[in-house]
């Protein structure tokens, strides 16, 4: 049987559904590299897919291998800048959660795609509906623990808190798309001590019951979050600087709980998150 392949086409469908995926990767592991690595990771992988589908025609195995193994790996390395080893394991197998997910969207949805347009719209859509499914699952996964012990650092400065897991904390960092949690000015104060000079930046929120406004916004060097026995490290954590006190129940930082997907777990520091 003879089938035609329109390269350009195939192209952009690989693009945008690569596009797609390492979006939903970089939420997953909480990533916060740019979105121009993201395009030249979809694109190194959508290119490299045209090259091995119409260049090693009837070659099944070896293409299966490539399409599977080597050119997901490239897009993960270029796009998510993955290191190799346990984090890269960790980004193919939540490509393949992603790709899942994806499919069984676009199945679902099948008969109603023979108008091109409505297949592109499909694929935005199914971008959040896959988002809206994975923090469900982590909603029914996640152990039952309201509060966490957290360490912050800054320079040679750290400090130890009780921290407030809090489901109602979406803030999010308009520039990085990073979550975004909350920290008391006394415990900045406390990390500055040696004078060192603070960078920062406004980020506008809104609360139940309190007018809009805006916080001081700051990248600390990283963060221990410590459950029980576990524990794990973000690197570059964002934290808002509140001037009123979060709590009269002895927790002066409050976070949100999509940092629990990032990071490394029980002692190995996540490299996955870098400043921007």
């Amino acid at each position: 049987m003879y089938y035609e392949l329109y390269v350009d086409i195939f192209f952009m469908v690989n693009f945008m559904m690569d596009t797609i995926l390492l979006l939903i990767v970089k939420k997953m592991i909480l990533c916060s590299v740019s979105y121009g690595r993201i395009l030249l990771g979809a694109a190194t992988g959508a290119m490299l897919t045209c090259v091995v589908a119409t260049g090693l025609q009837g070659r099944t195995y070896l293409q299966w291998i490539l399409f599977y193994g080597v050119i997901n790996t490239l897009m993960l390395k270029t796009g998510l800048r993955i290191r190799w080893g346990r984090e890269l394991l960790k980004g193919w197998i939540f490509l393949y959660i992603a790709s899942f997910l994806l499919g069984g969207i676009f199945l679902v949805f099948r008969p109603y795609l023979r108008v091109g347009s409505l297949f592109f719209l499909l694929a935005v859509l199914s971008y959040y509906l896959v988002q809206g499914i994975w923090k469900i699952l982590l909603l029914l996964t996640r152990r039952n623990h309201d509060y966490c012990e957290v360490e912050l650092y800054l320079g040679k400065q750290s400090f130890r808190s009780k921290a407030l897991i809090d489901t109602g904390n979406t803030l999010r960092d308009m520039v990085s798309g990073q979550p975004v949690n909350v920290i008391e000015r006394q415990v900045v104060e406390q990390l500055t001590a040696e004078g060192r000079p603070l960078r920062f930046r406004y980020i506008p929120y809104h609360s139940i019951g309190k007018k809009e406004g805006i916080m001081p916004l700051i990248r600390l060097d990283r963060m221990k979050i410590i459950e029980g026995t576990h524990f794990k490290w973000i690197e570059y954590p964002l934290a808002a600087i509140s001037e009123e006190r979060l709590s009269e129940e002895n927790y002066q930082v409050i976070l949100n709980p999509d940092i629990l997907t990032g990071g490394k777990e029980n002692g190995n520091k996540s490299s996955s998150s870098t400043p921007v």
